[in-house]
């Protein structure tokens, strides 16, 4: 059974596809469907199958373009990956040094406590991040871990819980760089993307996918949203953290992930779209400062 959830520790708001009935099951669930053990067990070989076939059809794939592009013949080299494209490593330089690791809560004996990431987007120390973040942190202390370990205590400007989307501003003396943001409308299906932040509070995590969609419609929480879906591999703790082109601008904030039986990223995420993220960001720094 597909199991959607959101991002951050503990675990954000619950993804549903329209697509799926209210509880999350899909429209094939019910009675003589195949969900006693039997059936599960069916399932699992299934996928175990499918994702052999995968590996090995991806694996091959991309050995054979390795090789075809050398004029070489399989066997001649152990290598078998294609090499990272320039911009993207670019992208990621530039894009790193303006992301944080955020905390929340936690300093009470067993009070609640989240974590996740966050980035930069001016030079007055503004941050972007999730706000079920601070919502499952109980309105705790926030916490933002800058890339070279340096720790300061962030000031909360403002919160949006309909669109999943707080603002948060540490002194100036801690120098993030801030991170551009991508002309709205210029994401396009197909482009390759980066997801960086710091799933399950391994700072500074990037990965690389592409965009799969665009105004895909998914329920977060209570609230519907439209938003970016990528293949990115994105974890419990990206939550907040940019979604980045190869020019290194920031697409989206990664919000949520899909899962099968609630067993970690299956190469189906989604991101807050960069024209929300703005214009929501302009509204709470106009009114908090």
């Amino acid at each position: 059974m597909a199991v959607q959830t959101g991002l951050g520790e503990p675990r954000g708001p619950w993804f549903v596809s329209p697509d799926l009935d209210p509880d999350g099951r899909g429209r094939w669930d019910g009675p003589g469907s195949g969900r006693d053990s039997a059936g599960r067990r069916w399932r699992g070989r299934l996928w175990a199958a499918l994702a052999v076939v995968a590996l090995s059809t991806v694996s091959g794939a991309a050995a054979g373009g390795w090789v075809a592009s050398r004029g070489g013949a399989p066997g001649e080299s152990a290598a078998s990956a294609a090499p990272v494209p320039a911009e993207l490593v670019t992208a990621a330089e530039r894009t790193v040094p303006g992301v944080v690791s955020v905390m929340v809560g936690g300093g009470g004996s067993g009070g609640a406590a989240a974590s996740g990431s966050g980035f930069a987007i001016d030079d007055v120390q503004h941050i972007i991040t999730n706000d079920h973040i601070l919502a499952k942190g109980g309105g705790g202390s926030v916490t933002v871990e800058l890339p070279d370990g340096r720790r300061y205590t962030a000031e909360v400007v403002g919160r949006e819980p309909g669109s999943d989307l707080a603002v948060l501003k540490v002194p100036p003396s801690a120098g993030l760089s801030p991170l551009p943001l991508a002309k709205p409308g210029s994401t396009r299906v197909g482009e390759p993307v980066l997801a960086v932040g710091s799933p399950l509070g391994l700072s500074g995590t990037v990965t690389a996918g592409i965009v799969s969609a665009l105004n895909r419609q998914v329920r977060l929480g209570s609230n519907r949203h439209t938003a970016v879906q990528t293949d990115a591999s994105i974890n419990p703790g990206n939550s907040g953290g940019p979604l980045v082109n190869a020019r290194g601008e920031v697409v989206g904030v990664n919000t949520a992930i899909a899962t099968i039986d609630g067993n970690g990223s299956i190469g189906i995420g989604f991101a807050i779209p960069i024209e929300q993220v703005q214009s929501t960001a302009d509204t709470i720094i106009g009114k908090g400062g």
